[in-house]
């Protein structure tokens, strides 16, 4: 039995690479492509394909918003994130949506193709770069909803008293809480923030 995968990447020339890796091999097959999340989900409506492999951030909405949405019309649904990211903030936020993979575009062919028949079968799977990263962190202390948010604007370059009037709290409160985000990811300065919170993944711009 054939394999059906759903490629959902905005990049044509990542969708024609990704069908010319598979299509040598016996068992797979590229039975359907799209280049962003709303065409994803009526291609699945379509072909019910074995496993959806879609890019985390693209146009509109992105790769872990498409799981969400995916998952909850098709719970049965084996979606694999395929990305450029290798952030633990990620790929936990992808795996919590219900995604079955989180795998790197860099990964060798052999590692994708294994990595698609064991999604296949049910397997979970997550790149070994990704599952150190989230080894590394599985011990620290979550940040809360509240400085995430604040994490996000000062991402986005805000001041303390922009994030204070945003939010509907004092600008010492938003020190506080800085104070704390700083402490939590091993920041010690907001530059330094910005780079951790970017490169993990806490944060996600296009939102």
């Amino acid at each position: 039995m054939s394999i059906r995968i759903l490629t959902i990447d905005d990049h044509p020339l990542v969708r024609n690479g990704i069908r010319a890796m598979l299509e040598v091999e016996p068992d797979l097959v590229v039975a359907g492509e799209a280049g962003d999340a709303d065409d994803g989900l009526a291609q699945f409506r379509r072909l019910l394909p074995d496993v959806v492999l879609v890019d985390l951030q693209m146009p509109g909405c992105n790769g872990i918003e498409f799981i969400r949405r995916l998952r909850a019309e098709f719970p049965e649904a084996r979606v694999a994130v395929l990305t450029t990211y290798s952030g633990d903030g990620n790929a936990r936020e992808a795996i919590a949506a219900g995604a079955y993979g989180y795998l790197l575009k860099s990964a060798l062919r052999g590692e994708l193709i294994d990595a698609l028949r064991k999604i296949a079968q049910g397997k979970r799977c997550v790149s070994n770069e990704v599952s150190q990263e989230i080894s590394r962190h599985i011990g620290d202390e979550a940040l809360t909803a509240r400085e995430l948010t604040i994490l996000t604007a000062l991402a986005r370059g805000w001041e303390n008293k922009r994030i204070a009037n945003e939010m509907g709290i004092s600008a010492e409160t938003v020190k506080s809480h800085l104070t704390r985000i700083f402490e939590k990811i091993d920041a010690s300065n907001r530059t330094e923030a910005f780079h951790i919170a970017l490169r993990r993944g806490l944060v996600r711009l296009d939102d």
